[in-house]
């Protein structure tokens, strides 16, 4: 057994999904920020939420129209999802240095990327003034995604064949293997009659 050390208190609860969020509903406040402090909130209504710091751009501009999109990136993303969280949307224009096509969302005004292969669409709910960040509480309202990860049986997205992009304590990783499923620690085997 491993001898444990204390330390401060900390954010460790690692690894996350990192997210572009994309946001503006005009052309020219069009932006998007990489964000790692995203999270399922509620099932029925669907809800998730996301965490900004108030001094960044990408927050008036979420604050202002109440609508954003959550778009899940690929780990051969990695390099344009780093840029899109150290570089503002004041001095750049994210969508065109990145190279990423803009692509009309189902029901919010925001774009949606493209080159993602999920897009979840989102109006703010409520936010929540926290400290170092704001969260916006808001209802999942649409999602799309690429159809060729879509399991034609079950109509359940298959995205743990796609090598998406996770944060951990200030590294990116990628998505691993499958080790099981829900409920597998308890499924009954099947016994075939003979």
């Amino acid at each position: 057994m491993s001898n444990r050390i204390n330390m401060k208190p900390g954010n460790m609860l690692y690894p996350l999904p990192v997210v572009l969020v994309s946001c503006g509903i005009t052309e020219d406040t069009h932006n998007i920020i990489t964000i790692a402090w995203a999270g399922t909130v509620n099932t029925n209504p669907p809800m998730l939420s996301i965490s900004v710091r108030p001094e960044r751009y990408s927050y008036g501009i979420i604050k202002e129209s109440n609508e954003f999109v959550v778009n899940l990136p690929l780990a051969s993303m990695a390099g344009e999802v780093d840029f899109c969280g150290v570089k503002s949307g004041k001095q750049v224009d994210k969508f065109k240095h990145c190279r990423f096509e803009k692509t009309t969302s189902q029901i919010v005004r925001v774009p949606s990327i493209e080159q993602c292969p999920v897009s979840i669409e989102c109006v703010v709910e409520k936010e929540i003034e926290l400290g170092s960040h704001s969260m916006f509480i808001a209802n999942v309202v649409a999602v799309s995604a690429w159809e060729e990860i879509l399991n034609k049986k079950t109509n359940a997205l298959e995205l743990g064949n796609l090598s998406l992009l996770t944060y951990s304590h200030g590294g990116y990783y990628v998505t691993g293997k499958r080790i099981g499923h829900f409920g597998f620690s308890v499924k009954k085997s099947v016994k075939k009659n003979k």
